[in-house]
């Protein structure tokens, strides 16, 4: 029977010990079950035990392995989502970082669940990206990707900005407020959480829009169809220079009047799973929720 993944890369950035340890343990144990595994040029200086040809950027390893294996926490996933969703590849994390929505191997025992992944035992998930351009004048100034959300702010220091919002080129609404996370269903564990955002469930294809301490009682979360496209417009009254933040990893300036278009990427993240993950099971972990009464 052939294997589902031929070729796989091992992704994270240099952390503790612990965490090395764990990029070393498994790269010695894929490629003594005969898998070709490439690493993380990021990890270069820190594994110096390991040949030189086995290193690649996260580019290289898109387009030459069939699984990457993410090892850290949720934001090592969300940087690697972004440029690995371009790619026919699978991801998979190991959570070496505090809560881990997206990294659910244990670091301690992984190889039993990773034996039954690699025999093509495991549950597959396709998480949608947003795609934020920024446009002034009619030219589309920068660009990004995020998979969990886009979050209009006021920048470094705070105070409240002004901004429209039209869904499907339609006004919405109009707001005073601190800025408005813009969530996917996997971002909704995130940031827009803590914001007061609805959690979604990952396989809904629907968008949240969460205001961030608006200057009135009526504004509330709003959640509509995935396939809108979302603008916001930035009042030429506003002072200073706002952002939006993708994933809270990459910065983008925001000028008054410029236009903030967001919209549902063509590009989607396969994540995939151990067989016996359960969405709720990990919500109920992570946020403490009550168990069972009965």
């Amino acid at each position: 029977m052939s294997k589902p993944f031929e070729v796989i890369a091992i992704i994270g950035k240099p952390r503790d010990q612990q965490a090395i340890q764990t990029h070393k343990e498994l790269f010695l144990w894929l490629s003594s079950e005969g898998y070709e595994v490439f690493i993380d040029e990021r990890l270069a200086d820190v594994l110096t035990d390991i040949p030189k040809q086995n290193f690649a950027s996260l580019l290289e390893i898109g387009q030459k392995a069939n699984l990457a294996i993410v090892v850290g926490g949720d934001g090592n996933m969300l940087g690697a989502a972004r440029v690995l969703s371009r790619f026919d590849i699978s991801v998979i994390g190991v959570n070496k970082g505090s809560l881990g929505f997206l990294t659910d191997l244990n670091p301690e025992d992984f190889q039993q669940s990773l034996k039954e992944v690699l025999k093509g035992k495991f549950i597959e998930e396709q998480r949608f990206l947003l795609e934020t351009e920024i446009h002034r004048h009619g030219q589309v100034k920068s660009h990004n990707a995020a998979l969990n959300e886009a979050v209009l702010h006021p920048g470094q220091v705070a105070h409240m900005i002004e901004f429209e919002v039209y869904i499907e080129d339609t006004f919405a609404f109009s707001q005073r407020s601190d800025g408005l996370i813009v969530s996917t269903p996997t971002g909704s564990t995130a940031y827009s959480l803590s914001g007061g955002g609805p959690i979604l469930s990952p396989n809904l294809n629907a968008i949240s829009l969460v205001p961030m301490f608006p200057h009135t009682l009526s504004s509330r979360p709003l959640v509509v169809d995935a396939k809108n496209r979302i603008k916001l417009i930035v009042s030429p009254n506003n002072h200073g220079t706002q952002e939006i933040s993708c994933d809270g990893q990459i910065s983008l300036p925001v000028s008054p009047g410029d236009e903030v278009v967001i919209y549902q990427s063509p590009n989607k993240l396969r994540l995939i799973h151990p067989e016996d993950y359960r969405y709720y099971h990990v919500l109920r972990n992570k946020l403490g929720w009550s168990s069972k009464l009965f």
